[in-house]
């Protein structure tokens, strides 16, 4: 007999490239302002305003594949593509040289923003979390591991319908993965399953229902979903 209260939840899992285990999910945390170019059409100076951290639920993140239903609240639904780091270990004030020895794998995700719901946030200086923090708000393309991918300088993209609206390269980023992988875990403990959003290239725009969204990243690989 179970001394739950209630009955628990299953842990939220994510497919692995190339096999049939799945990845568990524990956090997600992710890094806005880290692309210079974003931070400037967002209004912002990435001089002055260095790389923020925010955080989803690990059941925001879902598959790619299927069909991610428009979130009800908001009239202004946002793409932001980025490269995602899927940790095997965990620790805290982790050097950035030592890093990378966290790393499981990368995938490419989709950090979906309310935006007008951040956008209300940020003149009101409240949390992101309504803007953010939603349901199926991390789309994820499965999870490849570390030494099947690429390097940091590859290309990364974002397609709406076949049309280029993100073009960017992983080496425009103001943090790299150690140095955001370092920064995190001196605000938290990372632990096995943590994943990390690296932040977004310039580009982003809205979502309607009917969109079907591709995003990819050279040595990294990709994702794909519908809007409903």
């Amino acid at each position: 007999m179970s001394d739950l209260a209630i009955p628990a939840l299953p842990v939220p899992t994510q497919p692995l490239e190339g096999s049939d285990q799945r990845f568990p999910v524990r956090r997600i945390y992710c890094i806005g302002r880290n692309y210079g170019k974003h931070v400037k059409e967002m209004g912002g100076d990435p001089k002055e305003q260095p790389p923020v951290f925010f955080m989803k639920p690990g059941d925001a993140a879902v598959a790619d594949g299927g069909v991610i239903p428009y979130p009800p609240g908001t009239s202004n639904l946002h793409h932001e593509v980025e490269l995602v780091v899927a940790l095997k270990t965990g620790g805290k004030n982790v050097a950035p040289d030592k890093a990378l020895d966290l790393v499981f794998g990368y995938a490419v995700g989709i950090d979906l923003t309310r935006r007008d719901l951040q956008n209300h946030a940020k003149d009101k200086g409240q949390p992101w979390d309504s803007g953010k923090g939603f349901d199926a708000s991390a789309p994820l393309g499965p999870i490849r591991p570390a030494e099947k991918c690429g390097g940091f300088d590859g290309r990364i993209t974002l397609s709406v319908n076949g049309e280029t609206k993100q073009d960017g390269v992983l080496s425009d980023m103001i943090w790299g993965v150690p140095e955001i992988i370092s920064a995190v875990s001196r605000l938290w403990t990372l632990q096995p399953g943590d994943l990390i959003f690296t932040g977004t290239p310039d580009g982003v725009g809205p979502l309607k229902p009917g969109d079907v969204v591709s995003g990819e990243i050279d040595g990294f690989g990709a994702i794909r979903f519908t809007v409903a």
